[in-house]
């Protein structure tokens, strides 16, 4: 089993399967000329799968498949394939283009739902914050997974000035369609001009909602990163993720590994683990991956402060989002 030094077991597992996109997404990929890193340095599909069996011997029991963009690989059917003959949950997060085309796969893998990364409702504003004039492929296609009856959730970053004003919009969705919007708060990586004033909090993102809408909390796992919220006669629902107004590191059960096979025990974190190097090279990856767990901070990666409005998003040591992983 996979513990830190404070006691918290780490049963998730978040892969990134690559660092490219097919969107430009100014707070994740803040450069239109971005170099990728080359297809022989990520991870190929027997290391995804051989390196996940570790972790899964040691009490994984949840993967999610992240990018970048996952579904831009063109041997994402061979990943999600053998991924799907362990014993665990198996999810993703794409930004829905290519849903329509990887479909099949995706229903054969048994995914236990797909979180669908969209900012706006608004086909301009679309254009504006992706780079890409493609909203409409991504609505329809997730009318597609709806109707196949795959759980989806929409994960909407809320920036001030940018998209605040959709909010209720977002909401009202949930009202005729099975959907869990997850309002997310705005975070610092390396490149994507983040600024403590363009943070919309919890706090604001409820109270909009409650201008128009009467909503209860729903009770949640130790684990949860999202605080859950329905309305009474609404099919779906809707959860605000806090990291910089209120975080939830005390139950973080998460580690991540990057398409390039470093693994992080936290978004924030500043040390990474070099997994795929030492796969290659034939030696044993499981004291590594201990170590970099029990090494984990408490909080934020132990570079944040818990105060965002005090966070010098100049002095992070971090990768870009895309680099990451969703």
């Amino acid at each position: 089993m996979l513990f830190d030094k404070f006691g918290r077991q780490h049963t998730y597992l978040r892969i990134s399967l690559t660092d490219n996109c097919n969107l430009r997404c100014f707070y994740c990929m803040p450069e239109e000329e971005y170099a990728f890193a080359a297809h022989a340095k990520l991870m190929q599909p027997d290391e995804i799968l051989a390196i996940a069996k570790t972790f899964v011997s040691q009490g994984i029991t949840k993967i999610r498949l992240t990018g970048g963009e996952p579904f831009v690989r063109k041997d994402a059917a061979l990943i999600l394939a053998g991924l799907a003959t362990l014993p665990v949950e198996l999810t993703c997060t794409t930004n829905g283009v290519r849903v329509d085309a990887l479909l099949p796969v995706i229903k054969a893998a048994n995914f236990s739902s797909i979180n669908i990364s969209l900012d706006t409702l608004n086909t301009e504003k679309f254009h504006k914050i992706t780079g890409r004039n493609l909203f409409d492929r991504v609505w329809s296609n997730i009318g597609l997974l709806l109707e196949s009856g795959i759980t989806c959730k929409l994960n909407v970053v809320v920036m001030k000035g940018l998209n605040d004003n959709e909010i209720i919009d977002f909401v009202a969705l949930t009202e005729k369609w099975p959907l869990e919007v997850r309002f997310i708060e705005f975070m610092p990586f390396s490149g994507n001009k983040w600024t403590n004033n363009q943070v919309f909090t919890l706090r604001e993102i409820k109270d909009a909602i409650q201008k128009s809408y009467t909503i209860h909390e729903q009770v949640g796992s130790i684990h949860d990163t999202a605080k859950h919220f329905h309305i009474a006669g609404h099919r779906g629902s809707f959860a605000v993720i806090s990291t910089m107004s209120e975080p939830f590191c005390a139950g973080c059960n998460r580690i991540r590994l990057t398409a390039d096979g470093k693994l992080k025990n936290c978004l924030f974190s500043t040390h990474e683990t070099d997994l795929l190097t030492a796969y290659r090279q034939g030696q044993p990856i499981l004291p590594l991956i201990q170590a970099n767990i029990e090494a984990k901070a408490f909080a934020l990666g132990g570079q944040l402060a818990t105060d965002f409005t005090q966070i010098d998003a100049d002095k992070l040591q971090n990768r870009s989002m895309i680099t990451i992983g969703g």
